[in-house]
């Protein structure tokens, strides 16, 4: 470094704060300390740097699941903001397993980064439980978990849901079904219970064989909607926990030519960008995904300063498109031919 500042004509310090993109240096120092840089090949030694500082420069993020949108969207808003404090972002996918969660955890902790966002699956791991208890700095992000006395960066659904249910009320269906994700989950019980309160708000009945109970992931969605359509008086609206879920509903209603939402209207839970180009789009409840990325590192930033970090709860929103009969949809799908 001290190469580089003699060549650029700076103090070690201003190539530190190149180095650690820091927006203090002006663009034309910057440029000055980066030629020297490359004339020079110089590389930084992250792990001797972390053994002169104690710290890293990097936080670990810990995600349910990589394949569903929701966590994909959220992980990049998180590495942007993390990369605009200085920050790079280590990624492990937990698969919805807590084995593999706790894997990533341990691994994560070994190379020593500076904090720990993580998406907890439904169980409370001895591992995680030390991690806690261990004050290393954690911030919870999407789920809860009780008895755990960690802040949580999440979204609140529940007067979303209830506008989604008085929504379709309001369009005259009387048949609503919900396919939730597993009742372990925080989210997964805190929108069935606000799908039940917001039924009741709106007068309409809590039907037992309404409520099925899937894992977040498309194949239960699938199998849910299978149920839901054979029953002798099916759903006229099947709202989906989350959008890989909704897929899955939607797979089995194309499968069975049925026609949306003539014959069966379908909504979700999480907004993704593929809704607006189904046929035709899907209605659906958004969650305010760059924001949650941006809070829950400011926490976990705030978390490894050692300043007191208070809950963040953001509120999800209604998005109506025309995949539950809403006005501007003549009633057809673009395929099959109708429930027989």
């Amino acid at each position: 470094m001290k190469d580089v500042a003699r060549l650029a004509g700076v103090s070690v310090a201003t190539v530190s704060r190149v180095l650690n993109d820091s927006a203090s240096v002006t663009d034309a120092t910057r440029a000055r300390v980066l030629a020297a840089v490359d004339e020079l090949g110089y590389r930084p030694n992250a792990v001797a740097r972390s053994l002169r500082t104690d710290t890293t420069r990097t936080i670990g993020l810990v995600i349910g699941d990589i394949l569903n949108p929701f966590f994909t969207e959220l992980a990049r808003a998180i590495e942007d903001q993390a990369r605009a404090s200085g920050y790079s972002v280590v990624i492990g996918n937990a698969d919805e397993r807590p084995e593999r969660q706790d894997h990533y955890v341990r691994t994560l902790l070994e190379q020593r980064v500076d904090g720990l966002l993580l998406c907890p699956t439904a169980e409370i791991t001895p591992l995680v439980r030390d991690v806690v208890s261990g004050g290393a700095p954690l911030v919870f992000l999407d789920r809860t978990l009780p008895g755990l006395d960690v802040p949580t960066v999440r979204a609140d659904g529940a007067a979303a849901i209830g506008e989604l249910v008085l929504h379709l009320a309001r369009l005259g269906h009387r048949r609503i079904a919900f396919v939730s994700g597993p009742a372990l989950l925080s989210t997964g019980r805190e929108r069935t219970e606000a799908f039940k309160a917001a039924l009741e708000a709106a007068g309409l009945p809590v039907r037992p064989e309404y409520l099925e109970a899937g894992d977040f992931q498309a194949a239960s969605g699938r199998a849910a909607a299978a149920r839901l359509l054979d029953l002798p008086e099916p759903p006229e609206v099947i709202f989906a926990g989350d959008n890989l879920m909704a897929l899955g509903a939607l797979d089995e209603i194309r499968a069975r030519r049925l026609r949306i939402p003539a014959d069966v209207g379908i909504a979700s839970y999480d907004d993704v960008p593929w809704f607006t180009h189904v046929d035709p789009p899907v209605t659906a409840i958004g969650q305010p995904v760059q924001e949650l990325g941006r809070r829950a590192v400011r926490a976990l930033l705030e978390r490894i300063d050692g300043r007191p970090v208070e809950p963040a709860v953001l509120d999800a929103r209604l998005v109506v498109r025309r995949s539950c009969g809403e006005p501007g949809d003549e009633g057809n799908g673009s395929e099959g031919s109708g429930r027989p």
